[in-house]
């Protein structure tokens, strides 16, 4: 007696790391939406003619939130035997990291935020990878095919014409003849800081524990910025810190966009091929327009469209450029499961939320 074949499975028993990487990407590419959408969402619940979700009560109770659920994924890897292994260079850098990356980048982006749209802090984040690209060939002698310099040269151009294209606003100033948006150059700044903490560690931090490097950037990257802020702004700018109505929204903004897109990012990376990984994460771009449309109803402009075309035309370039390289190296084939490769990768993705 024959047995009836099973009906094929609908569902995978695995999840790709394609996959991850996709849903990782979409998380971050929302982040400046999600975070623009809390505070239009505060504003409606105002304490005593005061937004209990600002930017800067999102930064920091996210950084918060965040810091506690990856204390309980990657708490065990700061133990003693592991922080015996790192040198005072070690702790150097990631001081360094954190201050750049963990505490002034973020302020500076969630500033902009305040004063420009989201789409031109998403195009204008994209100076990030051809700042980096730069710098590592300069800082670290690292060699880049042809087309990736192609590709940062054309972005490169691509934010500079989001920038200098903006129709008139009430927050520019004049630079050389130009009037400049102001959330535009702290978006250019935060750009800049964020590539500094990249080449920092990629010389010096490609072998440190990705739960250790996690959790001492978080952690004193919210303990700075939160001095900061009391002196730019005085102490009753976080009096409204405690609000549970906050609490709530910033445990989702920092457990989902934080947390879930960090681990699906890097369990995507472990399994997945550096030429892939790249791929995806260029398209980060466009589904943070996307987003911003979705979610705010934002809708690019002139400017953004003719920025963006050009910045999208060095995403492919510099994407030709990886692929042409990894080949060459017989790394296409090859996972993603070393530090370097992952801030390889990263390095051409952009800011990825707090």
């Amino acid at each position: 007696m024959t047995r009836p074949k099973r009906p094929p499975r609908l569902i995978p028993k695995t999840i790709s790391g394609q996959t991850y990487l996709w849903l990782a990407m979409l998380l971050f590419a929302a982040s400046n939406a999600v975070t623009r959408k809390l505070t239009e969402i505060g504003a409606q619940h105002f304490m005593d003619s005061r937004n209990p979700i600002s930017l800067c009560n999102v930064l920091f109770v996210g950084n918060l939130c965040a810091l506690i659920l990856l204390i309980l994924i990657y708490g065990r890897q700061w133990n003693k035997t592991t922080l015996k292994q790192l040198s005072k260079k070690d702790w150097v850098s990631l001081t360094a990291v954190a201050i750049l990356s963990g505490a002034i980048a973020p302020g500076l982006f969630f500033q902009a935020l305040a004063l420009t749209g989201v789409n031109n802090i998403i195009l204008i984040g994209r100076l990030e990878p051809p700042l980096t690209l730069a710098l590592s060939i300069l800082l670290l002698s690292e060699r880049v095919h042809l087309w990736e310099i192609a590709g940062a040269i054309a972005a490169f151009v691509g934010v500079i014409l989001t920038i200098i294209l903006q129709p008139p606003q009430e927050a520019m100033m004049n630079m050389g003849g130009l009037s400049l948006g102001i959330g535009e150059l702290l978006a250019v700044a935060g750009s800049v800081a964020i590539s500094a903490s990249t080449i920092i560690a990629k010389k010096y931090l490609s072998q440190i524990p990705v739960g250790i490097y996690s959790i001492f950037r978080t952690a004193l990257g919210t303990v700075i910025f939160f001095f900061i802020a009391l002196v730019l702004y005085g102490k009753d700018h976080f009096a409204d810190v405690l609000s549970p109505f906050l609490w709530q929204w910033m445990f989702l903004y920092g457990g989902l966009i934080v947390v879930v897109g960090q681990s699906f990012w890097i369990k995507g990376l472990k399994t997945s091929t550096v030429s892939i990984a790249s791929l995806i994460g260029s398209f980060s771009p466009i589904a943070g327009i996307l987003a911003a449309y979705v979610i705010l109803g934002e809708v690019p402009t002139f400017a953004q469209y003719i920025g963006g075309s050009l910045i999208l035309v060095g995403i492919s370039l510099s994407h030709l450029g990886i692929r042409r390289k990894t080949h060459k190296n017989r790394l296409a084939s090859a996972k993603v499961n070393s530090m370097q490769a992952q801030q390889q990768v990263e390095s051409n993705m952009g800011f990825k939320g707090i």
